[in-house]
């Protein structure tokens, strides 16, 4: 599993870098902001994105848009402390896959991974 991280937050990144870990992700990409991610993606090619909503540059929701909007379909999890429902409802409306909020255990993240994994896996013929 190939994972980008984006988050300003560079202890957050540690945090989620080591659920997954965890998990056994082969590789995992940080970025510090959506513009930055924006310009990793493409030759990173991740199977998933984890994505912080407030950050500098370009901001999560923005980079959601953008990314959705060049019709890439790389799973998105919006690992933000944004918990309002009219928030949540904008990022799914967006484009994103699933929503963590922070803070959060590493449990609880991996049980939201594992079921943003597994919807978004081809069916079996």
């Amino acid at each position: 599993m190939r994972v980008l991280v984006v988050d300003d937050s560079k202890t957050m990144r540690n945090i989620v870098k080591g659920v997954l870990t965890g998990m056994g992700a082969a590789a995992i990409e940080e970025a510090g902001d959506g513009q930055d991610a924006m310009s990793r993606v493409d030759a990173f090619n991740p199977d998933l994105i984890l994505l912080d909503w407030n950050m500098p540059v370009m901001d999560g929701i923005s980079f959601v848009r953008a990314y959705r909007g060049r019709k890439k379909t790389t799973p998105i999890i919006m690992v933000t402390t944004e918990a309002e429902k009219t928030r949540v409802l904008e990022a799914i409306q967006a484009g994103v896959n699933n929503y963590a909020v922070k803070p959060f255990t590493p449990e609880s993240l991996s049980k939201i991974i594992e079921a943003t994994l597994a919807k978004a896996a081809p069916k079996a013929a």
